[in-house]
């Protein structure tokens, strides 16, 4: 579990903060679809027929472990999509993306995760949870350093992709990111390939989130507030996966992962991506 630290500005290490939604996010839009709470420690999105609603990070980050915790849409949640991701800017833009697809009701959600570097994903890997995500509030983390991206549930790693820029894989190290998040409506895919549309009888529909943490770098006018080498204190910038939670993802991966890029060889007819030779 990352520490939890009080947001320094003008701190010479890690920018790390937690405790105040107000603080560390903005509402970006939805006319009031998007509401933060209980003087700063829940945030809601919602969504019906009319619109969506989304918020977004005021600070950007280059490195650093992410957690937030989600409670889902609940019932029947089918055609409907919660992002929540890391993104920067432009054509060539690198994404670190959490898509919670909904479903209908008693049917599990789809964990959907993708990694874009240099404007360039199709990286998909996709999970059903091992907990109902609707019932309480679950903590997604992004742990990102110049070696790994891992994203974990509850503490547990479901996927790490390696910097294997030594194969020619680029990897996003360079440009800072944002924390968005949305909630829309997909109706058109999200839901077993678009068969399942949207009940709108069931509007508003309703993802909620609190104790946000990140022990992050923050990038501020073109540069980061982390030092040139990084000390041994911030564990996430060294981290890596040990045997015991190497295991823990083969077994997330083994009994709920629903679909890997890398064991799919139709669409990749002329051989798969080189990132998928890696043990």
């Amino acid at each position: 579990m990352a520490l939890v630290f009080l947001l320094l500005a003008f701190s010479l290490m890690t920018g790390a903060s937690a405790g105040n939604l107000y603080q560390d996010f903005q509402i970006t839009w939805g006319d009031g679809r998007a509401k933060i709470l209980e003087n700063g420690q829940l945030l809601t999105l919602s969504l019906d027929k009319a619109s969506g609603s989304g918020f977004q990070s005021k600070n950007e980050y280059l490195f650093g472990k992410i957690d937030m915790q989600l409670k889902l849409v609940p019932g029947n949640s089918a055609g409907t999509v919660t992002a929540y991701y890391l993104s920067s800017q432009g054509p060539t833009h690198d994404e670190i993306d959490f898509e919670f697809l909904g479903n209908l009701s008693g049917d599990p959600y789809t964990l959907h995760t993708n990694v874009f570097a240099q404007g360039k994903g199709n990286r998909e890997m996709q999970f059903h949870l091992w907990f109902d995500p609707t019932k309480d509030f679950h903590t997604h983390s992004i742990l990102w350093n110049p070696k790994h991206i891992i994203f974990m549930v509850d503490g547990t790693p479901i996927r790490d992709f390696k910097n294997m820029e030594s194969k020619g894989v680029a990897f996003p190290k360079n440009q800072p990111m944002r924390i968005y998040s949305s909630l829309w409506n997909a109706d058109d895919w999200a839901t077993q390939g678009g068969r399942i549309k949207t009940d709108w009888t069931k509007a508003p529909f309703t993802a909620s989130y609190r104790n946000f943490n990140a022990d992050a770098c923050v990038w501020s006018s073109g540069t980061s507030n982390c030092p040139p080498k990084k000390s041994n204190s911030a564990d996430w910038w060294n981290q890596d996966l040990d045997s015991t939670s190497q295991e823990r993802m083969r077994w997330v991966q083994r009994n709920y992962m629903i679909y890997n890029y890398c064991t799919d060889q139709k669409r990749f007819p002329q051989g798969l991506p080189p990132e998928c030779s890696m043990a």
